[in-house]
């Protein structure tokens, strides 16, 4: 028996079947993210990637031997793919999936301590239907918002190498080309995400400020879409409500809802909620 759910074996939301193509390289990533149709397509791709050999080799023994206290559950053991409103005004973007986590459930942020903060704050921002996400069947949705990592396998200690990072942004850039339409706000949970991001806009066309701010909690940007007039003014500041004219992307920095974070008053509630209220009135949602 495999360490990980088999493409189309039933698992509740799988993107995938037997007939999805995988990436094992990172030429071979940054081919089948480029070549993505859909947005449904390019998540059933992102879910059986296998370019990064130390990153597949972890996710999977860590299915195989499991927590203690999901001993008796299976464990997804692929790579957590792009999950949430296919329209979606705000994008919230993360590090990579928990090992016993995104990892074992199969979506992003869902099954551990993070997520429960997160989607509590969420959900009285109005962008999740529920204050929590345990699972993939648990009927949880995302309104108006769409869960991305920059890193889509769980790493040994949460730390991906830089080549890791780079193997995996084509498939950060794929899919916010294939929601741009829609897409007004980026959420960047933490230090990590909020760097990972800036090659991928280049590559996506978008003008940036320079220099381009420090993270923070509350340090917003704004970038400018391709093909627009050049940059609308207030990049890098911690004020404001949004966009200019709605011709790029809104980043908003966050700090990351992680156990260290949360337990220690660095984050709290208050301050979550006031990131994702700010990006709901600049994503026009309100």
């Amino acid at each position: 028996m495999s360490s990980f759910v088999v493409p189309g074996s039933g698992w509740p939301d799988d993107p995938a079947t037997a007939a999805t193509p995988v990436a094992d390289s990172a030429a071979s990533v940054a081919a089948l993210a480029a070549s993505a149709a859909s947005l449904a397509e390019l998540t059933a791709r992102q879910s059986v990637c296998r370019a990064c050999p130390r990153l597949v080799a972890w996710r999977e023994e860590v299915a195989e031997v499991r927590r203690k206290s999901f001993r008796d559950q299976p464990y997804w053991g692929r790579p957590v793919p792009g999950w949430g409103d296919d329209a979606a005004a705000i994008l919230i973007l993360g590090l990579a999936p928990a090992a016993h986590g995104g990892n074992r459930t199969g979506r992003v942020f869902t099954g551990d301590r993070s997520g429960d903060f997160l989607f509590a704050s969420l959900y009285r921002c109005g962008l999740a239907a529920k204050p929590t996400s345990v699972s993939a069947d648990d009927g949880q949705r995302l309104i108006g918002a769409r869960m991305v990592a920059a890193v889509r396998c769980a790493p040994p200690e949460n730390k991906p190498t830089p080549q890791e990072r780079d193997t995996c942004a084509p498939w950060l850039a794929a899919e916010l080309r294939l929601v741009a339409a829609t897409a007004r706000v980026i959420v960047c949970l933490g230090g990590f995400a909020w760097q990972a991001l800036w090659p991928v806009l280049a590559e996506c066309g978008y003008q940036l400020p320079r220099p381009r701010p420090s993270f923070g909690h509350g340090v917003q940007a704004e970038v400018v879409a391709p093909g627009s007039a050049g940059l609308s003014g207030g990049a890098g500041l911690s004020g404001g409500t949004g966009l200019s004219g709605g011709t790029g992307l809104l980043l908003l920095g966050c700090y990351h809802p992680s156990q260290q974070n949360t337990f220690t008053g660095r984050v709290t509630p208050a301050m979550t909620d006031e990131i994702f209220r700010r990006a709901r009135a600049a994503a026009g949602l309100d």
